[in-house]
């Protein structure tokens, strides 16, 4: 079964190119004018990956990232003509697991719904259900458990805490993870480390702000120690 995908832009001339392009990729694509007609589509298209202006009229992209993360873990992509960083930040924090700013090429953006759509199995060396620590991952499932507890993750969460689970111990710089979870591409985007780092803290984390599993090492990057 083709990848569905829901393109919500009220630009008619950017849904009709995306459309065509990732239609002729196989991808079964709809799309939407407006935050509120895509949230309705997406309720009856069950979409496996959003793609989402950020400015639109009556609702915004980053209102969209909110509700849909209120009932669904799916990729999520926001385009936009805004390059700050504190406009990304916002849209990551949203919900958002990456951003692309317009004009982007096609190429780029097809590589990035390509490892937004990606379920990678779990490597053969490396074991289905970690123990470890409080720790229990399972990749066959991909789900994270911590002191017994399930926490619910999104996917982009869930590679992110795999690989620091699977480098336990291991200082991990900000390029290393940044190229291992999103791509060699995004090596310099570190406001997404702190967005998504934070967003495991306060799932994982008994204190939040006093990290004792997820440590960070000040100008390298972050080291994960499975016990306190």
């Amino acid at each position: 079964m083709p990848k569905r995908i829901l393109v919500i832009d009220d630009e008619f001339q950017i849904t009709r190119v995306l459309k065509r392009s990732l239609g002729a990729h196989r991808y079964d694509v709809r799309t939407a004018a407006d935050g509120e007609a895509g949230l309705d589509v997406f309720s009856d298209f069950h979409p496996d990956l959003v793609i989402t202006d950020l400015s639109m009229p009556e609702m915004s992209g980053i209102e969209v990232c909110r509700r849909i993360r209120k009932i669904s873990d799916i990729p999520i992509i926001v385009l936009s003509v805004k390059d700050g960083e504190v406009t990304k930040v916002e849209a990551l924090d949203a919900g958002a697991d990456d951003y692309i700013t317009k004009p982007f090429g096609m190429n780029e953006l097809l590589a990035r719904v390509r490892a937004s759509l990606r379920r990678a199995p779990a490597e053969s060396e490396t074991p289905a259900v970690i123990e470890l620590g409080d720790f229990v991952l399972d990749n066959s499932k991909r789900t994270v458990s911590v002191r017994g507890d399930e926490v619910h993750l999104t996917p982009k969460e869930f590679e992110l805490m795999s690989h620091l689970i699977e480098n336990y111990g291991r200082v991990l710089t900000h390029r290393t993870l940044l190229g291992k979870i999103w791509g060699g591409d995004h090596t310099g985007q570190t406001e997404y480390l702190r967005v998504f780092i934070g967003n495991l803290r306060k799932k994982i984390e008994p204190v939040p702000s006093k990290p004792r599993y997820i440590l960070t090492e000040p100008w390298v990057g972050y080291r994960f120690t499975p016990s306190p």
